[in-house]
């Protein structure tokens, strides 16, 4: 415990400089470093060793290029290019280890495996690079991932105090209905007072429906994201996909809910904006 809490003491305020300070490019870098890390560490978690080096080669490094190619504005381009490059190498690969029949079978899983980590992952984190983008980007952004952290506090506590429905799913039977609800009330609740917090410091009106929208949808996708992670964990024997932080396991570890919820958040703002 003592170890998560200063790991978080020290990264989260790194983080939060890094996101709100400097020009955009900053935060585009940082987020090309987390998505080639979590790339790699789902590679290593399912791979089971069949996944060569030129196909970790390939699959890190679009997971470090696509956020990059959206902050440049050559989103469509980008994807369909580094989706075409995975594929191909990661498929050569397999075709090479057919062939010479040594014993290492690379499977079609293999294949999509590397295309998950290697082109959704940095796409799901990608929508933060967006939101800082944006107008009002620090606000918009800082509401993307700090409505994870409500709403994992509020399943959390709502799961400890008054969770008694347990076993919604296999994949977290700790977890209960009343804990799912209460994130998703957290989530609302958070989205709402930070929208009227923002007003006040950047000086705009805000649309508060966009915003409890933002708090319910992104709620429910960062629920979705941490059991799909979960899903992932079980079905491989993993406790955690990483160390790089000390106390909380690896990047997927940290960022997995912000994969579901930033595109979601990211939807709601172009189609509804904030301010």
């Amino acid at each position: 415990m003592a170890k998560r809490i200063i790991a978080a003491c020290i990264f989260t305020p790194i983080m939060l400089w890094i996101m709100l300070v400097p020009p955009p490019l900053a935060w585009t870098t940082l987020v090309c470093f987390i998505s080639a890390v979590a790339a790699f560490e789902l590679m290593r978690a399912v791979g089971g060793g069949k996944i060569s080096p030129p196909m970790q080669a390939a699959t890190i490094a679009s997971a470090a290029l696509l956020p990059f190619g959206i902050w440049a504005g050559l989103g469509t381009a980008c994807v369909n290019l580094l989706s075409f490059v995975v594929t191909a190498v990661c498929f050569w690969c397999a075709i090479r280890a057919y062939d010479e029949d040594n014993g290492v079978k690379i499977g079609f899983s293999h294949v999509l495996s590397t295309l998950f980590a290697g082109v959704i992952i940095p796409l799901g984190l990608s929508a933060l690079v967006e939101l800082r983008r944006m107008d009002h980007g620090k606000y918009l952004v800082l509401l993307a991932v700090l409505l994870t952290f409500a709403t994992d506090a509020g399943a959390y506590f709502a799961g400890v105090f008054l969770g008694r429905h347990k076993g919604v799913t296999k994949v977290s039977p700790n977890k209960s209905v009343e804990g799912y609800i209460g994130g998703f009330l957290a989530g609302v609740v958070f989205a709402v007072l930070y929208g009227i917090v923002a007003s006040k410091i950047a000086g705009d009106g805000v649309n508060l429906f966009s915003l409890a929208l933002c708090g319910l949808f992104g709620a429910v996708a960062t629920e979705v994201g941490d059991l799909a992670f979960s899903f992932i964990k079980r079905q491989y024997g993993v406790k955690d996909y990483g160390r790089i932080l000390p106390g909380h396991g690896g990047m997927l570890d940290r960022f997995d809910s912000m994969m579901f919820c930033g595109p979601v958040v990211l939807f709601i703002v172009q189609c509804l904006p904030v301010f």
